[in-house]
């Protein structure tokens, strides 16, 4: 029976209390319909404004919303992490506030869910409301990202999607600090059926993943899951190198026919080495980073105020 079993929707929230007063209530109906015994767990994810405020007034009127609430803010994949921390049903559903992605959804994956998928996660087919720079750009990382990663991360996805509780356990054994939950998995190898939807425009509010904040995300996603960027300098080195060679080739018919100044000579020269150095340290910047992260063997993230809960995180054990 539905009810010998219960689900957690998964909520992170950044700046949210234009649209919390409307996502709510679509996301108890739609948890309601499922037919299971539910839990909502909010994750104010270090707001400022009035989303804290508003999340009390909704714990306060159901015992079966939970919020954690961070000292700071740590970013969406760990809001989602210590969402997962806190959940206690046979199947996780992660979800943002927005209502881009509806959760008149969530029934569907439930079905697919009871038919033996271990991750139901939503695919675009179309995305509403946003720019022509950003829908070039998102097709453009995915793409990018699909073919540098080493294990298959479905094309035109996000982080909505239901999770079987033996997918949440693998979760939570891993506790790497720049996650990227796509990625991971993907690393699992678990068995994901898609769902196709139309993605909407926010309900209300404006976007708070920045430029900086996507730039991120995908750099977490392709040093994460890919060492592909490490061969790359012995690629572009060689291709410099060719490019270089032709240039001397240039330069020296030039030399001979109409004449060249001598410090194209040099400025040739220096501007090669400079990018292949400075492109190599980069890289190589970037996977040292993420190790410096690691080492320090911090918690993943603050717990400053919970409702609803008696959850311990691992920084406070």
């Amino acid at each position: 029976m539905p009810e010998e079993k219960t689900l957690s929707l998964i909520v992170p929230v950044y700046y949210e209390e234009e649209v919390l007063p409307v996502a709510y209530p679509r996301m108890k109906a739609a948890m309601e319909r499922t037919g299971y015994a539910y839990e909502i767990i909010f994750i104010n994810d270090g707001s400022r404004d009035g989303t804290m405020k508003a999340l009390r007034k909704i714990a306060a009127e159901d015992k079966r919303v939970k919020v954690l609430s961070f000292s700071r803010n740590f970013g969406h994949q760990l809001a989602v992490t210590a969402g997962m921390d806190e959940a206690s049903g046979d199947a996780l559903i992660i979800i943002d506030a927005d209502l881009q992605d509806p959760p008149e959804l969530i029934p569907d994956m439930v079905k697919l869910w009871e038919q033996g998928a271990d991750i139901v996660y939503g695919k675009r087919k179309k995305r509403e409301g946003e720019t022509f720079l950003k829908k070039f750009t998102a097709a453009c990382y995915y793409r990018l990202l699909s073919s540098m990663s080493a294990y298959p991360i479905p094309l035109d996805t996000g982080d909505f999607r239901l999770i079987g509780r033996n997918v949440a356990d693998v979760f939570l054994r891993m506790r790497e600090h720049d996650r990227f939950l796509r990625g991971m998995s993907a690393w699992m190898g678990f068995e994901s059926v898609p769902l196709e939807y139309v993605r909407q425009e926010r309900a209300a509010g404006k976007t708070k993943y920045t430029l900086k904040k996507m730039l991120k995300l995908a750099l977490d996603g392709i040093t994460g899951f890919s060492t592909k960027p490490l061969t790359l300098p012995f690629l572009l080195g060689g291709t410099l190198t060719g490019l270089c060679a032709l240039g001397l080739i240039a330069l020296i018919v030039c030399a001979f026919s109409v004449g060249a100044a001598p410090w194209l000579w040099g400025l040739w020269g220096v501007l090669l080495v400079q990018g292949i150095t400075l492109l190599c340290l980069g890289v190589q910047g970037a996977y040292m980073g993420r190790i410096f992260e690691e080492s320090k063997g911090r918690p993943l993230y603050i717990i400053a105020e919970k409702l609803n809960t008696d959850f311990v995180s691992a920084a406070e054990k």
